[in-house]
């Protein structure tokens, strides 16, 4: 049984049609008890860092969330999702959940940083498809999805890992975007799987067939 947290700040209703799509049971939830008994969570988001950190502490899938992948119990992470894992955030200077240690950084603060020009030339959210590089191994959810397949992405933050041998596959976009981390029994994407179509779909499939 798949679980999908619901924490008033997620991409839901995509993600409930990409699993009913392919047939998988699952349970969504604003409620950690009920997720208690799940084999695998999904870690859905869109919105503000800040406002979802309030929202995983109303909750309680704050100290949840902690435990579960204490237990060394399989975590996706899905856009806001994939970046609120870490230690902290730029995006209302806020701390995280500190499941993996890393930053999340502007876009613009990142193209600085580099020198990079880009800051002039692209725009800000990072938004429509782009096509992914493995690296590191890649991931064992890319399993049949083809290196430089397009995937959707909205976002203006992107995640800085302490450790960048746990990116699995980055996008460029003014500097390369980590679009896929690894590390123990947590993955989890920047771009929207649940939103890419067939090479999407195929990532959740790997997910709920491992």
């Amino acid at each position: 049984m798949i679980g999908i947290v619901d924490y008033n700040a997620g991409n839901i209703k995509s993600v409930e049609r990409a699993l009913a799509y392919l047939k998988a049971p699952y349970i969504l939830s604003k409620n950690p008890k009920d997720l208690e008994n799940c084999e695998k969570l999904i870690f859905p988001g869109v919105g503000e860092a800040k406002y979802a950190m309030e929202q995983l502490k109303l909750t309680g899938f704050d100290s949840f969330l902690k435990d579960w992948v204490k237990a060394e119990k399989p975590l996706v992470g899905i856009c806001l999702g994939s970046q609120i894992i870490f230690d902290h955030s730029e995006e209302g200077d806020v701390d995280c959940l500190g499941l993996l240690p890393g930053t999340i950084r502007h876009f613009s603060n990142v193209w600085k940083g580099e020198g990079s020009d880009a800051a002039g030339i692209l725009k800000v959210p990072h938004m429509g498809w782009n096509n992914l590089t493995y690296q590191n191994g890649s991931s064992p959810l890319f399993a049949e999805v083809e290196e430089k397949s397009d995937f959707y992405f909205v976002h203006s933050y992107l995640i800085q890992p302490a450790d960048s041998t746990i990116i699995k596959a980055y996008a460029d976009y003014g500097c390369q975007v980590p679009a896929c981390v690894s590390k123990g029994s947590i993955t989890a994407f920047q771009f929207h799987p649940e939103k890419s179509g067939k090479a999407g779909l195929k990532i959740l499939e790997n997910y709920i067939n491992a």
